[in-house]
């Protein structure tokens, strides 16, 4: 537990990129500041530099990298190793293992083996590989593709959802069957072929599919093919899967029989590439018609109860045809893992809601599996259409105050447009040398002479745009919209919050207890009833709502609140909430006539405690709601 404890620490160095204090890390790790200094000091005993210390706290060192990377291998005698190494003999061996032999050779007691075969046992439950024992011998049964996705999954444990490396795939699969330093170059061949092909390929959702290859490269060489399958292959799986097996010789020394071909195949076209315009085979991508209608009825039910502009055709086909491949995906429990995930859901939380709304949707109508990493796919194909379809009323206006030559006037706006078009729209160009500051009414005004006196809008700017002043104008630009975004939040919290729904200490109970616990005491004001704290509970189940490695924000898809509240619990350190660990838990119940209020209160509360300073004051300082209050809107006010 504490090797895992160092690498854990050392992510959350390496994801800060700057000096955080002990206890701010021992909240986040759930433990306390003298367990924090001696994992730095087992980090930098085992790569030197690994982690900086200094007066404000640590920070990742020099050899940061190289501890992660040093870090992830277990070692030899620790239970998920031996659970690991346990697994492949069974798996190697169909005839099965004896059981005094193998903790014979993996120098463990037998009463220690016997309790690794219990956690094999619960390993494999809920799947299709089962564990038999008769007397001595224990074996696994199970078809081979349900071996094969228990290969996948001790792989995908090794890589600990990161990216596919060589020495994850060396403890995972064999060595000599497979060579890890020729899984690179078969990547890079893949997609390039894929390429000539005409298709698409994405690059988040490649790394399951190579680890499914090289899997597969390795039982054939085991003399563990697929069967063929009983319908004949399409002219787009024959072609691809064609190219699979070329490169598969080709790169690894294994030839693949038409089983696996077509498998793996269907494996590359339903995960990781799009048709394009070039392609060179007929793709069977049509959308199949109660597929369409159910992706169809809930992104309209999700533009009107999230009020966002989702009512495009093209939109809709490209998502019912990932459904549609995750449909397919999900009947051989063949998931994708997406590394995006976490920061989509920090990043853009009323997002990744709207797709975890039409996710569920998909679940009831169609069977679509609530899975978190397939939840972000979803958000990510919202994201995209929201962005091309983003309102014109984000961009802010500007003044230019340019004296001289009209030449250069017209220049300069020239420019501004061409650079800064996106950010600003230049509504005035002002050609005194002494205007009426107090009369430019814009955002911003770009100034090519000194303002008459301290103001914010105004921006410095040379006569000929250079790269600085572009920056300086984009930056003025952030700042501009940050600060109306918290203003407005300041003002919506303020009506949301009250004595009557704030908890310090909250106690570390578990979500689904302390979901109850806040909601009570909203249900207690009034606010809500018991079926909206049971639907915060199932929203909690299909997605944490853990967005930022501080906050929780529990909440019902439905927005049945009488009014808006936020119920508040704050910690006494940290309290366990979905795989990890938060300081606050907001538990926020949205009204019908709130709706407008809901992307504001809820986006905007996510950035105020994404940023760790802001939130090690908020919850050292509330020791009751006034305090809680008052240093919120201060964090707000900057």
């Amino acid at each position: 537990m504490s090797r895992q404890r160092q690498n854990q620490l050392l992510a959350v160095l390496r994801r800060e990129d700057s000096w955080v204090t002990a206890s701010s890390l021992a909240d986040q790790l759930g433990v306390t500041p003298r367990s924090i200094r001696s994992y730095v000091s087992a980090l930098n005993g085992r790569t030197a530099g690994a982690v900086e210390s200094g007066p404000a706290g640590y920070r990742a060192g020099a050899g940061a990298v190289a501890a992660a990377a040093a870090g992830t291998p277990e070692v030899e005698g620790s239970p998920r190793a031996r659970l690991h190494r346990l697994i492949r003999a069974l798996v190697d061996h169909a005839e099965g293992i004896d059981v005094y032999d193998t903790a014979l050779a993996m120098h463990v007691s037998d009463t220690t083996l016997e309790n690794d075969l219990v956690r094999v046992r619960t390993l494999l439950e809920g799947g299709r590989v089962a564990l038999e024992r008769d007397r001595d011998r224990v074996r696994l049964r199970g078809d081979e593709q349900a071996l094969r996705r228990l290969l996948s999954r001790l792989a995908q444990d090794e890589m600990d959802a990161g990216p596919l490396r060589p020495e994850a795939l060396q403890r995972a699969l064999a060595p000599e069957a497979v060579p890890a330093e020729a899984v690179g170059p078969f990547k890079a061949a893949l997609v390039r072929e894929l390429g000539e092909l005409g298709y698409y390929v994405n690059e988040l959702a490649i790394s399951d599919v190579l680890l499914h290859i090289t899997i597969a490269a390795e039982r054939v060489a085991a003399g563990r093919a697929l069967a063929v399958g009983a319908d004949r292959a399409t002219e787009a799986v024959a072609a691809v899967g064609a190219t699979i097996a070329g490169l598969a010789e080709q790169h690894f020394g294994v030839a693949l029989g038409d089983g696996d071909r077509e498998h793996l195949a269907n494996l590359v076209l339903t995960r990781v590439v799009t048709p394009g315009e070039r392609r060179q085979v007929r793709t069977p991508h049509t959308v199949e018609a109660e597929v369409e209608h159910a992706v169809r009825a809930e992104i309209e039910q999700a533009a009107r109860e999230y009020q966002v502009d989702l009512a495009d055709d093209a939109f809709i086909v490209r998502l019912a045809l990932h459904v549609q491949n995750l449909l397919r995906r999900s009947q051989e429990q063949a998931w994708t893992r997406n590394p995006l995930t976490q920061s989509l859901k920090s990043s853009y939380p009323m997002i990744f809601d709207v797709a975890v709304s039409i996710a569920s949707g998909l679940h009831e109508r169609l069977g679509v599996p609530l899975q978190e990493d397939e939840i972000a796919y979803i958000a990510m194909h919202v994201g995209g259409r929201l962005e091309r379809s983003r309102a014109a009323d984000a961009i802010l206006t500007a003044t230019i105050v340019c004296p001289g030559y009209r030449e250069l006037q017209e220049l300069l706006r020239s420019s501004v447009d061409r650079s800064l078009g996106r950010l600003i729209e230049v509504v005035r160009v002002e050609t005194s040398v002494d205007p009426d500051w107090e009369g430019l009414d814009t955002d911003l005004v770009l100034s090519t002479i000194p303002a008459a006196g301290p103001d914010e809008r105004v921006v410095r700017i040379t006569p000929f745009l250079a790269e600085a002043d572009i920056e300086r104008v984009q930056q003025a630009a952030a700042r501009i919209r940050r600060a109306r975004r918290l203003s407005r939040l300041r003002e919506e919290l303020q009506r949301y919050f009250s004595a009557d729904t704030f908890l310090v200490p909250v106690p570390d109970a578990g979500e689904e207890a302390i979901i109850r616990m806040l909601g009570g005491m909203l249900r207690s004001a009034g606010l809500i009833d018991d079926d909206y704290i049971e639907n915060t509970i199932l929203r909690e189940r299909m997605s944490s709502t853990a967005f930022t490695d501080a906050l929780a924000v529990p909440h019902a898809l439905q927005m049945t609140a009488r009014r808006t509240a936020i119920a508040i619990g704050i910690a006494d350190g940290s309290v366990a909430w979905g795989g990890g660990r938060v300081q606050v838990v907001a538990l926020a119940a949205f009204s019908e006539g709130d709706r407008d209020a809901f992307q504001t209160v809820f986006e905007q509360l996510v950035e105020v405690f994404s940023e760790r300073e802001s939130v090690q004051r908020i919850v050292r300082r509330a020791t009751g709601f006034d305090a809680f209050l008052d240093e919120l809107v201060a964090v707000i006010d900057g």
